[in-house]
């Protein structure tokens, strides 16, 4: 593998939010969408309540200023992960990272972010509940990683959503691990689910391109009917409307926690787990599908300081922008969507990441590829922490959104870090109680012993990560 052919695939898939949020003119100047990206660029920062924590909150004064950090990571297998003494990194948002969130010290204790209290004393027991583990608490770990001088002090953030050519480009390389005929049958199927989505995919497209003004109720109803065929979908409209509630909300908590610079995961958590309670065993954002009938009552019952139809026109351009951005090859708009060739290889030229998020997805119950998904994701990890250890970013990010969500590199070379068995005081901070000898491996958990396919407990497991 040429570490050179993924390299800028690899800076595309991530956000730099280091850089001014509003572009220069020669930023992807040929990109149709350059002027609308640098539209939402600055409303989603100028001109709504939280804006501003997308320029400065308190995970990026830490990721690019100080010199050690403390993570909190959540596990219901410490028995077993120290009984083996290795912690092994899962796929999902961070590619291939120990899931964390930060921590601040205080005089007091180490005090949790908001996401890491809620995967804490809400995700990790309801997890543990469902998949009857029984005599497995959820357990908080404190993890000091120490800096080296030559860390990347920029805030790069991996971008799920912008992954699709990287799955392409991989399908690519290990598609011989499949026969001639699964090979035909895989490319019939993922062309037959963009085929039969051509309504929803054209309407966003001219919403995006051509700033088409639709109703939402028709789009949502489009993008319901859609999710089933295109699974990415759901995952798009998820991080669209946590992203509408975190910068939108005026509630009380989460003013609170914009005081600390934090966003409110409370917000999406709760949308998430009331709406889709068996989530909590199974983490599978393809089914995120709120019923557009039901979404004015989930929005009011999840935070009512947003407004329902502010938000359902927001989401109508939004999910448009980002099924552009995300899906379509960049620099193409596609037209002509009546008259186009309905096969793979056409396809791939305007729909190449749409096509490889399908290819992703499908992979995972096709034929006798599961069992080889693990060296998929593994392949795709190594390409993550090769472009990683390049750019020296020792602790990644989901920068698909800034919400919290950060990971160790766990290839790093020469990782300095520490471990301890994390306490709990009556004022509900964190206190290092016993320092655990755990080697951080680069190899991923197979996929079977993840959410995404077991459902019974097999080894030692880390935090969910939700993609």
């Amino acid at each position: 593998m040429d570490f050179l052919d993924t390299y800028e695939e690899w800076a595309d898939a991530h956000a730099f939010f280091d850089t001014a949020l509003i572009p220069g003119p020669g930023r992807r100047s040929a990109d149709p969408l350059a002027e609308q990206t640098r539209a939402w660029e600055t409303r989603l920062a100028q001109a709504t309540p939280n804006g501003a924590l997308l320029r400065s909150n308190a995970l990026f004064d830490s990721l690019s200023s100080g010199q050690t950090l403390h993570l909190l990571h959540v596990t219901h297998a410490l028995e077993q992960i120290t009984e083996h003494g290795v912690l092994y990194p899962s796929g999902g948002c961070l590619v291939g990272a120990i899931y964390c969130a930060p921590l601040a010290a205080t005089g007091s204790g180490y005090r949790m972010h908001n996401l890491g209290a809620y995967v804490l004393d809400k995700e990790a027991p309801a997890f543990v509940a469902r998949m009857n583990l029984t005599g497995h608490t959820p357990t908080p770990l404190i993890f000091e990683v120490t800096l080296p001088a030559q860390a990347y002090r920029g805030l790069a953030g991996i971008d799920y959503l912008r992954l699709g050519s990287i799955h392409l480009q991989i399908y690519s390389r290990l598609e011989y691990l499949l026969s001639k005929a699964e090979r035909h049958r895989l490319r019939e199927t993922v062309v037959s689910r963009a085929k039969n989505s051509t309504a929803f995919l054209a309407l966003a497209a001219s919403v995006a391109y051509e700033g088409t003004r639709v109703q939402p109720e028709p789009f949502l109803r489009l993008l319901d009917e859609a999710i089933p065929r295109l699974p990415i979908l759901g995952y798009i409209y998820f991080e669209a409307l946590a992203e509408y509630l975190m910068l939108h909300s005026t509630s009380a908590h989460t003013r609170e926690r914009a005081a600390v610079g934090e966003f409110n995961n409370w917000l999406y958590k709760e949308m998430l787990f009331a709406t889709f309670p068996h989530m909590a065993g199974r983490f599978d954002l393809a089914k995120f599908r709120p019923s557009p009938r039901e979404l004015d009552a989930l929005l009011t019952r999840i935070d009512a300081t947003t407004d329902p139809e502010h938000a359902r026109t927001y989401l109508t351009a939004r999910i448009s922008y980002l099924v552009a951005a995300r899906l379509f090859t960049p620099g193409k708009a596609p037209s002509a969507w009546h008259h186009r060739r309905w096969e793979f290889d056409s396809l791939a030229d305007e729909l190449g990441p749409l096509l490889g998020h399908l290819i992703h997805r499908e992979l995972r119950t096709f034929g006798r590829y599961p069992d080889f998904y693990f060296y998929y994701d593994q392949h795709k990890a190594l390409q993550a922490w090769n472009y990683w250890n390049h750019m020296d970013i020792v602790v990644p990010f989901n920068g698909t959104f800034p919400k919290g969500e950060v990971g160790i590199n766990p290839a790093y070379p020469d990782l300095q870090y520490r471990v301890w068995r994390a306490e709990r005081d009556g004022a509900g901070y964190l206190h290092p109680a016993e320092e655990l000898d755990l080697t951080i491996a680069p190899r991923l958990v197979d996929i079977k012993y993840t959410l995404m396919r077991n459902n019974k407990w097999a080894q030692p497991s880390t935090t969910p990560t939700p993609a």
